[in-house]
């Protein structure tokens, strides 16, 4: 029996180079397993838990699975599809909310995390988030998430709902694992962080133009370019993670065999750099041109996604409302 896969992007902006590198590639490797059974959606229900603007809710769900398919997503190996279409999750939410306390919510640091970010804006919505979340997996019975180290605290909460409910109803959920890629937390242009798009210039979108790129670089905060030890943290430190990725280990070796030596020219560095992300790109700005020229198709993927993904929920909804009493 194949494994199911269930992850999830929030409707909050364009996929950037972190979401790429940290999710999307390791996406990739997992709808080309076939061990695997994967689904992949952009999740606006989840958008809404936090202050958003009503206008661009749809446009930007959309360009979620558009960058999706872009960055090498397969409709014909996964299902992709936007969470509001399967109102299953809602629904299944809400029983979830039958087993788990409100003070266990409160506590989670995420929760206390978003009530300083968004004082004016702590909503039930909010606080129910990680049982959305839970839903949004356990619908499918899935027991694999590819996400970052953030979301384990949400993926123990998951893990306490399946326990409670396989306890108290005799449903058989799993206990789902986390699945991270080499690169899973990739670091911000800014010198400190991971990249996010919620921090200007920390970030590079996968459709930019090189001019964009090399202007986002060369903002990147440098030192002298000359040590004696190459430093392990920071703006020179990110630079050099990205030369690894895009131009290989021993482009980043001689690099920092210069910095203790005769020097780094970070205007040649970044250059170089610049050029190498925008040549791996290449393949996902032609898809992405390609799709934009065709929204038909997109359309198809997410509406076909949504009927293939509904089979799947109903028959798990139905299942878990005969055991809790309803059926």
């Amino acid at each position: 029996m194949r494994l199911r896969v269930f992850s999830g992007t929030r409707a909050t902006g364009r996929l950037h180079l972190g979401n790429y590198l940290g999710a999307i590639k390791g996406y990739i490797e997992l709808q080309n397993d076939p061990q695997y059974e994967c689904l992949y959606m952009a999740v606006d229900v989840h958008t809404i838990t936090t202050p958003y603007d009503p206008k661009t809710l749809a446009v930007a769900t959309r360009n979620i699975i558009l960058d999706y398919l872009a960055a090498g997503l397969d409709p014909q190996k996964a299902i992709i599809t936007k969470q509001s279409l399967i109102p299953e999750h809602t629904e299944l939410a809400f029983l979830f909310a039958s087993v788990v306390s409100v003070a266990r919510m409160q506590h989670l640091p995420t929760y206390k995390d978003k009530i300083k970010q968004f004082p004016e804006h702590v909503t039930m919505a909010l606080l129910n988030y990680p049982v959305l979340m839970a839903a949004d997996i356990l619908i499918y019975q899935a027991s694999l998430v590819p996400c970052g180290l953030d979301q384990e605290p949400h993926l123990e909460i998951t893990r306490e709902i399946a326990r409670k409910m396989n306890q108290l109803y005799g449903t058989t959920f799993p206990e789902v694992q986390r699945f991270t890629t080499p690169t899973a937390s990739v670091p911000s242009l800014i010198g400190e962080g991971k990249m996010s798009k919620s921090i200007e210039g920390s970030y590079l979108n996968l459709t930019d133009s090189l001019e964009t790129i090399e202007a986002r670089l060369a903002a990147a905060p440098t030192d002298s370019g000359q040590g004696k030890v190459v430093p392990a943290t920071g703006g020179v430190a990110n630079l050099l993670t990205f030369v690894e990725i895009f131009e290989g280990q021993a482009k980043r070796q001689s690099y920092e065999h210069a910095y203790t030596t005769t020097g780094i020219s970070y205007q040649a560095l970044k250059r170089d750099l610049a050029k190498a992300i925008y040549q791996d790109l290449a393949p996902i700005r032609e898809k992405h041109r390609t799709l934009t020229a065709k929204p038909h198709l997109v359309d198809e993927v997410i509406h076909q996604g949504a009927k293939r993904a509904r089979a799947l929920a109903q028959s798990t909804l139905h299942e878990v409302k005969e055991k809790m009493g309803f059926v």
